[in-house]
């Protein structure tokens, strides 16, 4: 590569030109050594020619000094390539002057003095300055060409017309000297050129590597075998509150981090962990390594190994991430309501808890069930039930201390493990004693809650405890206990299991049974208040099991809801009573029962309808009944149902009036026809004043909303006589007419009641 002044970059071409004005002491010295020698020369020779040229020398030095100082005052940083051309120019002609002075003087003594002394002194002199020329002149070729040439081609024109062939002969020999200058100075110039090229480039790429490294979003430090800092970058200095990173070169990592976290801790030197999580990143022991200098410093480091030793290690602040990170696993261990801890991770702290244990003994699992939170729902609201479990699982907390882990479930489900650490024999009793404490009354938005709980209890040997038994024990004897009654505490027993393995075998059957349409349908008949008339049946499902014989309606059913077939139920009913009321007297109606799961989606509307047309019974002699329970959660998606229900024709009827929570409210509400007052309400109204008083209340307030009464339950001719006597109802249902009968004999009923009450009428008449 040629390195022409019109190819090199301005900056590398000011610093060639730079170097020729860079060296006065040499220019003082030539100086005196060249009027030195030619002042001896005159002395020798009394030739005033060479007083000429040592004034000539001072005049060239005197201009050339003024040049360098003018050069060294100059502002070079705003300098154009012309400009530095301009100074290069100066140089050369003030250069080449003085080479051109003493070429001058060779030649002279060559050409007209025949003696060695003259010859010598002015020859040795110009050659000694001509050797100096590359070394102070290779930054400019034609400041070395224009000196060389002024220097040599004088001596050779001095030879030439000498007369003396071997001066000739000597002096060509100059111009292989001339030539090597010149190759030598454009090599040296090459050289330097090529190196303060491969120099900027080499500050370009620090410069972007130190842009790069102190803009990074990761603290970098770069360690040498013995552990001492050889780079570290600002956000590592920021993350560490180092300081000035320029300082930290060379200096010791430990000594450095416990300088620059003295702040973080109180007694200000590192805790041991971060001690030895740092010494094993180091060593490549780990890779790796999350460690907290404070609460509000976490930071996640990995380690790199050098292969000539050492090692780099990158980190990062990783605080909001792990913050975050144990929000999210608190969340999935604990109950963002009450606080307590999840199941899964509950059993994990049981775990935990047992594996502490030296020795086996007895321990007790409880599971309790909050009887009174889907009443506080329905009542108040959701957001009170919410906040009565958030007063429950502080007070569990309480009661529960340091002698039992407490969780929750899930919804109204509290679990409790007693580890026994103290082999209480009478872990039973201990466990009976919080039950009780925890029934009590809870005050929520400023209102006593009066809570019981259904408790079921597991006690058993730590050895013998199978994680994934416990519960389903537990829960094997909460059902015992809820079947029981309310806020009633059992302990778990082996024959809770086999009466569990007997249900889940009723499951099954049951299943099969729906499946294939064997339940059996059974009638219970409505008549009018005097008895004269047979107007609706009521539906009644009943399922004789092939083994076990005739299963209780109230069981199979509470079966069916918990399998989710009731619905697959209801379509069954359905169909078949609105089959078998085509059968029966025009007048007579049949009734079906709709459960809570029935009017959760409005795909009952369309299995009504299916049934109707299937069968081709007129839509006013179905009636569908509802519970109050089933209209509490989805109010108003209930009464659009039975609205669309009631626009089809069919008639709509409330069952069990009087049992639920807030029974008055919905007869002015939803689309109702006719009010099913409970069996309850009947019972003992001839003994009881004060019930039969309610019962007609109830009675007078749906007569003024012109509702239908039905009274269910009537037993006995004493309730008749007195239902009868007071016009309480529009239709009986109970015992004292009939008992449920197969649809066979409906029309045989209706038949019947037809008869008596024209016997009557005929009486009567008599």
């Amino acid at each position: 590569m040629k390195a022409r002044s019109a190819a090199v970059p301005t900056d590398v071409y000011l610093s060639f030109v730079a170097s020729l004005f860079g060296n006065r002491q040499t220019l003082f010295v030539g100086m005196g050594a060249h009027i030195l020698t030619y002042l001896a020369v005159y002395h020798k020779t009394r030739d005033f020619f060479y007083i000429g040229l040592s004034i000539a020398f001072l005049v060239v030095f005197a201009h050339r000094i003024r040049l360098f100082v003018r050069f060294s005052k100059a502002d070079k940083t705003l300098w154009s390539r012309q400009e530095i051309a301009r100074w290069e120019l100066r140089y050369v002609i003030g250069a080449a002057s003085t080479a051109a002075i003493l070429g001058i003087g060779c030649g002279y003594a060559i050409l007209f003095f025949n003696d060695t002394f003259v010859e010598l002194a002015c020859v040795a002199v110009t050659m000694a300055s001509m050797v100096s020329v590359v070394g102070r002149n290779y930054g400019s070729r034609l400041a070395v060409s224009l000196q060389t040439m002024a220097a040599c081609l004088p001596i050779i024109v001095g030879a030439m017309f000498s007369g003396d062939p071997y001066k000739l002969l000597l002096s060509i020999m100059l111009i292989p000297f001339m030539l090597t200058t010149q190759s030598m100075a454009t090599g040296v110039r090459e050289f330097l050129y090529e190196n303060v090229v491969a120099s900027q480039e080499m500050k370009k790429i620090a410069g972007s590597f130190d842009t790069a490294l102190n803009n990074m979003t990761h603290g970098l430090l770069m360690l040498d075998p013995d552990n001492r800092i050889e780079v570290i970058n600002r956000k590592a200095c920021e993350l560490l509150h180092l300081g000035d990173r320029n300082q930290l070169k060379n200096c010791d990592l430990d000594v450095v981090l416990r300088y620059g976290t003295r702040h973080a801790f109180i007694d200000g030197s590192m805790p041991a962990l971060i001690q030895k999580q740092l010494s094993q990143l180091t060593d490549g022991t780990i890779s790796r390594a999350v460690m907290q200098f404070s609460e509000d410093m976490i930071l996640e480091f990995s380690a790199t190994r050098r292969p000539e030793g050492g090692v780099v290690l990158i980190f990062e602040d990783v605080t909001a991430r792990v913050r975050a990170d144990r929000k999210i696993l608190h969340m999935v261990r604990f109950d963002a309501l009450t606080g307590l801890p999840h199941r899964s991770y509950f059993s994990e702290l049981v775990k935990d808890e047992l594996a502490r244990r030296r020795e086996s003994g007895e321990v007790g699992f409880l599971v309790l069930d909050v009887a009174d939170l889907k009443h506080v729902n329905d009542m108040r609201g959701h957001l009170a039930g919410d906040r009565l479990l958030v007063a429950i699982a502080g007070r569990l907390r309480a009661l529960a201390g340091r002698e039992a882990l407490v969780g929750h479930l899930v919804g109204d489900h509290f679990a409790l493990f007693f580890p026994n650490v103290a082999r209480d024999a009478d872990l039973e009793s201990r466990m009976r004693d919080l039950h009780a404490a925890a029934s009590a009354d809870y005050e929520v938005e400023g209102t006593m809650t009066p809570v019981s709980f259904s408790a079921g209890a597991v006690i058993v040997d730590s050895a013998d405890l199978r994680m994934e038994e416990w519960q389903i024990k537990a829960d094997l004897a909460l059902y015992e206990s809820k079947s029981r009654g309310r806020g009633v505490f059992t302990v778990f027993a082996q024959e809770m299991d086999a009466r569990y393995v007997e249900r889940q075998r009723l499951k099954t059957d049951l299943a099969a049974a729906v499946a294939a349409g064997s339940l059996d349908v059974v009638y219970q008949p409505m008549y009018r208040l005097d008895g004269s008339s047979l107007d609706c049946c009521e539906a009644l499902s009943r399922w004789t099991h092939p083994e076990r014989g005739a299963i209780p309606p109230d069981v199979f059913i509470h079966i069916a809801e918990e399998m989710g077939i009731v619905s697959e139920i209801t379509r069954f009913m359905i169909t078949r009573a609105c089959r078998d009321c085509t059968t029966w007297p025009e007048h007579v109606s049949v009734s079906v029962n709709l459960s809570e799961h029935d009017l959760r989606n409005d795909a009952i509307i369309q299995v009504v309808m299916d049934a109707v047309k299937e069968t081709g019974l007129a839509p006013a002699r179905l009636h569908l009944e509802v519970t109050e329970g089933s209209l509490v959660e989805e109010v108003a998606n209930v009464r659009l149902i039975l609205e669309q229900l009631r626009a089809q024709g069919i008639t709509i009827a409330i069952d069990d009036f009087g049992t639920g929570f807030s029974s008055l409210s919905y007869l002015d509400t939803l689309p109702v026809d006719i009010v099913k007052i409970d069996r309850s309400f009947v019972r003992d109204i001839s003994e009881d004043a004060r019930r039969f008083r309610l019962l007609r209340g109830i009675v007078t307030m749906s007569r003024q909303l012109d509702l239908q009464i039905v009274i269910e339950g009537v037993e006995t001719e004493d309730q008749l006589a007195l239902l009868r006597k007071y016009e309480c109802a529009d239709l009986i249902q109970g015992y004292v007419y009939s008992v449920p009968v197969a649809s066979e004999t409906i029309g045989l009923l209706a038949e019947r009641a037809e008869t008596s009450a024209k016997m009557a009428r005929t009486a009567g008449s008599a």
